[in-house]
């Protein structure tokens, strides 16, 4: 499968903040193999003039996901804290767009999820998602649901994103549910830039 980079197709980097690399509060293992090949991912839509969108959990000290609250997780991307800052060989030019997520009590796996994003994107043209990042089996694969829903061509980066696995089978069964969805599976080979 060949995928063209054109005006209409936006790169999606989910999350690839310190807490969730190795090392983090709430480390994905080998989270961070995904930075050289999204750094990869940036340069190709950067140089083809198409746009990316990073997106990063940005929560308040009291999220709801949280144990203290009655969450399943560690706090974790504390707004401003070092866990929360992009990983910092992540390529992130100045003039892409960041998009915070559960900035609120709320959680929100999604970066649809409580935002008029999908509107926006239409109005801007976008038709098609590459949707990569951290974690496979939580926010990466809630984007790509999401963004399904709304009625883009979503695809997965198989080769920029790790999952968390809590359970082993996790990532596995997220790739399933994606796929089953109607998302489509490529990698970095994959990619054509528009002439």
């Amino acid at each position: 499968m060949t995928i063209q980079i054109d005006k209409h197709t936006m790169l999606v980097v989910v999350d690839v903040q310190n807490d969730f690399c190795p090392g983090g509060a709430l480390a994905v293992p080998e989270g961070d193999k995904v930075v050289p090949v999204l750094n990869e991912y940036v340069e190709k839509f950067m140089e083809a003039g198409a746009p990316v969108v990073f997106t990063r959990d940005w929560h308040p000290p009291d999220h709801s996901s949280f144990k203290a609250e009655g969450g399943p997780w560690p706090p974790h991307c504390v707004q401003n804290s070092e866990g929360a800052r992009f990983h910092p060989a992540l390529f992130i030019p100045s003039e892409v767009e960041i998009v915070s997520k559960a900035d609120e009590k709320d959680e929100a796996y999604s970066f649809f999820q409580g935002t008029d994003l999908a509107a926006r994107l239409r109005q801007r043209g976008i038709k098609r998602l590459l949707v990569g990042g951290l974690a496979t089996d939580y926010c990466v694969k809630e984007t790509v649901l999401d963004g399904l829903k709304y009625g883009f061509e979503v695809f997965h980066l198989d080769d920029a994103s790790r999952g968390v696995n809590v359970n082993p089978r996790d990532s596995e069964q997220a790739l399933q549910e994606m796929v089953a969805a109607g998302a489509k599976r490529i990698s970095l080979r994959d990619l054509v830039a528009h002439d």
